[in-house]
């Protein structure tokens, strides 16, 4: 089994620069409504669809509201991207700290509103 999350949102562009430009995904595949990209081991994929598209069935055509969703992305050296991502001017919400359970980590929002929770797992909450 595999898992691809989905947001449905008129900010492809912006979805697309952030992910590519700032967490180093590439593109699996797009067209004018739908952008598939994948984590730059491509162990992961996440797409982004336009509202309201006429090739959709109604399930899959509200837009995302911006809250109550948040990804949590599993990196080796979190410290480094941390860096990287403060480097590039990207806000930090949540900065990079120690969890008394072991994780470090620190957390971003992208265009659409999601918490992205960036970690490297050191504890037993794996």
């Amino acid at each position: 089994m595999k898992l691809n999350a989905g947001i449905i949102t008129e900010k492809l562009a912006e979805s697309k620069a952030f992910y590519t430009e700032t967490l180093g995904f590439g593109v699996t595949f797009e067209n004018e409504f739908y952008l598939l990209l994948h984590t730059p081991g491509r162990t992961a994929e996440i797409s982004f669809l336009l509202p309201d598209h006429p090739t959709q069935q109604p399930l899959f055509r509200s837009a995302f509201g911006g809250q109550g969703v948040y990804l949590t992305i599993e990196v080796e050296n979190v410290d480094e991207l941390y860096e990287a991502v403060k480097a590039k001017g990207v806000p930090i919400k949540i900065d990079l700290r120690d969890e008394p359970w072991g994780d470090r980590h620190f957390a971003i929002v992208d265009p659409n509103g999601v918490g992205i929770d960036i970690v490297t797992y050191s504890g037993t909450a794996q």
